[in-house]
């Protein structure tokens, strides 16, 4: 603990020389040797209880000016300031807080708690409805699976009450009449900020408002709040970045996130690398990946993840009857393109491209990698087709790559997997519906129609056989992964006990929680635990989910030994070397086959159209050339070079697998 003293006689006379006023000088104490730092102090005004570190050092400025460390033109209210700061300019005042060591407070109107706070935490979010119903409470450490299941599972009648109580009684250990500025904080040139607990290394620079909120940051990712700014009732965590006239109101803003360039954003959650600018948000569940970019983009009312939002994008919450009550659903990694329109409710499955606008409420959940297009007011549907889209791949290959946070402890817990027992068990009943529609409707039919959609005879017979490619090439993935230990010359005895799955857990559904994949049972029992009062902090939900993350492979080989069962017809539990060989076969053949689907896909890129626009003035030659020098050449393109890689590597691996098998 430091030290501190009251200032002696001399010490207070240079003091009110300086132009310093105070009440009364007992309530200023200091913690350095007599006389050490009273020239660095000028012009302030003291009230209510006032302690003053040393003032060491200068603090650096752009243009290679330096200023000396202390405390000039500011009015202080019970304020302590820690070791080597610099505090001057303050437009009205600093009341009730703490400033941490080699901190800057420059030129601020207003830095102020003004009563008990929980700083942010506890208040309630309306995502996904307007109205209220689906209330999400923000704390500093709140995940996006927390939030997931506080907002989403609201037909559990004790489970939300339960986890509202939970954050809240977190909001209330955070409650205080006085506010900190971390260790290292820059503040500069901002406007009024009231209420706001700000973490350690954060650059707050030109913000214009702040109330009610927590700054997460720290030194291992600090938070960026830039110029012109406005946020009131948030959280901001670690490694996000606020920036160019954002304006945020009651939202949760995760690790690492962007949102700038006059972003704004009511009653939303906005999980783990999630980007905004320009557009608007309005009570959404933004989980990990989402991104918008564009002016005209509104997203409104809906649930998304490793979503990219296309210029001019928006879909309707309210259909002029009781008002903005409806709520959509793009599952993980649909994407919308430029103008398209969704009329909530809604529901598209993973990894699906909406183009167009769709005003009839489709629900295609279990029709995942599906193309919905808009003709003439209907919507028509292409199962499976996004599999072979290279634009598919390169988003699953680019997420990892794209992960920003750097802080230690993660919020989120992100699986990234295009093939994951949640949408191979969609391709399962995608496979069945669609057989289902051929059966009902005969396999003469040129159109079959399912869910408010239609569907071609054509494109239902190639999402057939998509989703049986897809299906291969996840089971044959879980197997050699499994065999990778196996030793040469092994005996069936030997691979069916490396095949025995080391747990039970995995069996039946899985869910995607917001970015987490898991069964459902392990989310249910987890909900059971909360519910019967097992669990008894916010932390251990989290600490809980993260178990699960942990586990996914060896949850995911006892549904998929399960599921080689079904499809195959053969019990792993007594399969033979040489059934063994005939699934490995499969799989080679599904990962080659989609690889070259996906290379043909990559090709159109580089066709004749693509160079409309190129080689101003000139003839075809120059076309080509001028396309060259800006796209590159195809076969040096490094998706392509990488998806023939591929191949090669995933023949290879086969080979030898099956090498391995052989008798």
């Amino acid at each position: 603990m430091k030290e501190y003293r009251n200032l002696t006689g001399s010490e207070i006379s240079i003091l009110e020389g300086n132009g310093c006023l105070c009440e009364d000088w007992n309530d200023v104490l200091v913690s350095w040797g007599e006389d050490t730092y009273t020239d660095r102090i000028v012009n302030v005004t003291f009230s209510g209880r006032i302690r003053l570190g040393s003032f060491d050092g200068n603090h650096s400025f752009p243009g290679g000016i330096s200023l000396r460390n202390g405390v000039r033109n500011a009015f202080l209210h019970n304020v302590t300031v820690g070791d080597r700061v610099l505090i001057r300019k303050t437009g009205e005042y600093i009341a009730n807080y703490e400033i941490g060591d080699d901190s800057l407070v420059d030129n601020v109107d207003v830095l102020a708690v003004e009563g008990e706070t929980c700083f942010g935490n506890g208040v309630e979010v309306s995502v996904l409805n307007e109205t209220g119903g689906r209330e999400v409470v923000i704390t500093d450490n709140l995940s996006a699976h927390a939030a997931y299941i506080m907002a989403m599972y609201r037909h559990r009648g004790n489970l939300h009450g339960k986890m509202s109580a939970l954050a809240k009684a977190y909001a209330e250990s955070k409650r205080s009449d006085m506010g900190r500025v971390g260790r290292n904080v820059q503040i500069c040139n901002c406007g009024v900020i009231t209420d706001v607990m700000i973490g350690d290394c954060a650059r707050l620079s030109g913000a214009m408002s702040l109330h009610d909120g927590s700054i997460n940051s720290n030194e291992a990712d600090p938070v960026t709040v830039g110029s012109g700014v406005r946020a009131e009732h948030f959280i901001f965590s670690s490694g996000s970045r606020i920036e160019s006239n954002a304006m945020l109101s009651r939202c949760f803003v995760g690790q690492a996130c962007k949102l700038g360039h006059g972003y704004s954003a009511s009653d939303s959650l906005f999980f783990s690398n999630c980007q905004g600018e320009n557009g608007e948000a309005c009570s959404i569940f933004a989980g990990p990946f989402t991104v918008t970019h564009h002016k005209s983009t509104l997203l409104i009312a809906g649930l998304f993840s490793f979503m990219n939002a296309g210029s001019g994008s928006n879909q309707s919450n309210h259909m002029y009857k009781l008002g903005p009550i409806h709520q959509g659903v793009l599952e993980r990694g649909a994407r919308t393109a430029s103008d398209s329109y969704i009329l909530w409710p809604s529901r598209v499955g993973p990894f699906s491209l909406v183009m167009g606008r769709h005003v009839t409420h489709s629900d295609t959940t279990n029709l995942p990698f599906s193309y919905l297009i808009e003709k003439n007011n209907t919507t028509f549907l292409a199962p499976g087709v996004n599999l072979r889209s290279v634009g598919t791949i390169r988003d699953a290959q680019k997420w990892p790559r794209r992960d920003a946070r750097k802080d230690p402890v993660k919020l989120d817990c992100i699986n990234y997997n295009l093939l994951s027992p949640f949408t191979i068990q969609k391709m399962f009943k995608g496979i069945k519906t669609l057989e289902n529609l051929r059966y009902a409707s005969g396999e003469l039919s040129d159109v079959y129609s399912f869910h408010s959609t239609k569907i071609s005879n054509s494109a239902l017979k190639k999402g057939i056989a998509f989703y049986n490619i897809g299906i291969k090439k996840f089971l044959g993935n879980s197997l050699i992964k499994r065999l990778e230990n196996l030793s040469e010359g092994a005996s069936d005895a030997d691979m069916q006990a490396l095949l025995r799955p080391d747990t039970e857990i995995g069996q039946g559904p899985w869910v995607d929680v917001a970015g987490l994949i898991a069964p459902r049972s392990e989310v249910t029992r987890l909900m059971d635990d909360i519910e019967g009062g097992v669990v008894t902090d916010i932390s251990e939900v989290n600490e809980r989910f993260i178990q699960m993350h942990s586990k996914y492979y060896t949850y995911e080989w006892t549904w998929a030994f399960d599921k080689i069962k079904e499809y195959y017809g053969v019990d792993p539990a007594v399969m033979t070397r040489e059934q063994a060989i005939e699934i490995i076969r499969d799989w080679m053949e599904a990962v080659v086959s989609l690889d070259r689907q996906v290379y043909e896909d990559a090709r159109k890129e580089f066709s004749l159209s693509a160079m409309t626009g190129f080689g101003a003035d000139g003839e075809r030659f120059d076309k080509e050339r001028d396309f060259q020098q800006v796209r590159g050449d195809f076969d040096d393109n490094p998706f392509v070079k990488e998806t023939l890689a591929h191949i090669e590597r995933k023949t290879k691996l086969g080979d030898e697998m099956i090498a391995r098998l052989t008798v």
